[in-house]
């Protein structure tokens, strides 16, 4: 049986195209997440039950997957499945997907430029030991990657949360939260296709782990050049790029 709207439906950009099947898939899925019937961080079925159980085909469900993805309603995980994030108890603005995608490389970097330092003066600070114990974790799994760039990124991404949660401030960790959706846009992927070789994985690995020791020893000066010299290189490559 095919699926049928609900009431719960996402908000779409306008000018974005997709299929009215995949709108029908995106709005049932979404009232499934935000009834709670998938709760946070449990995984959705694979995209061949989804499939299967909504009357659709495969491609048709990954359309509506790669939507939630960018909504930042789920996160993919290479080899894992989909997972979800959106929590029913703190909704998205309807208008975080348009900023997002409205967002240019050059304003992403901008923003981030303003953004990490203050985050990583704040988390040397404030982080508590517990939290950086397990940020040490996650760059335990970050090094591990050899050539996965999905998963390279997926990792780097959820240390850099962990650090913007280590400033002991919602707000800007939800500033930055914004800012790491913004990166989900067809420009990041293109660029980290293009830039994010397996050298260059090995770089960038190496220079976490010199950020880590700075937070860990609580070295205020020396994890914000970091920032400063990462995206230093960071805008080298946009330059490059263009």
């Amino acid at each position: 049986m095919a699926a049928s709207p609900t009431d719960e439906t996402m908000p779409i950009d306008p000018d974005q195209s997709i299929g009215a099947t995949a709108r029908v898939v995106i709005d049932t899925l979404f009232a499934r997440i935000k009834s709670e019937e998938y709760p946070v961080d449990t995984r959705l079925p694979s995209e061949r039950t989804l499939a299967s159980e909504l009357g659709v085909a495969r491609n048709t469900v990954r359309e509506a997957l790669d939507v939630l993805e960018a909504r930042g309603v789920i996160r993919r995980r290479a080899g894992s499945g989909s997972f979800v994030t959106y929590r029913s108890d703190t909704p998205q603005s309807p208008s975080v997907g348009s900023i997002a995608s409205e967002t240019s490389p050059l304003d992403h970097l901008v923003v981030r430029g303003i953004l990490e330092p203050e985050i990583v003066r704040l988390a040397v600070i404030n982080m508590p030991p517990r939290a950086i114990e397990d940020l040490d974790k996650t760059l335990s799994r970050l090094e591990a990657v050899r050539t996965d760039v999905a998963e390279f990124v997926q990792l780097e991404e959820e240390m850099l949360l962990k650090i913007a949660r280590g400033t002991e401030n919602p707000l800007l960790a939800s500033c930055y939260e914004l800012a790491i959706e913004a990166s989900h846009q067809s420009f990041r992927s293109a660029l980290l296709r293009r830039h994010l070789t397996p050298n260059r994985i090995q770089d960038a690995q190496r220079r976490y782990n010199t950020l880590f020791n700075a937070i860990a020893s609580r070295d205020v000066e020396a994890a914000v050049e970091f920032v400063k010299l990462n995206l230093m290189e960071e805008n080298r490559l946009l330059l490059q790029d263009d």
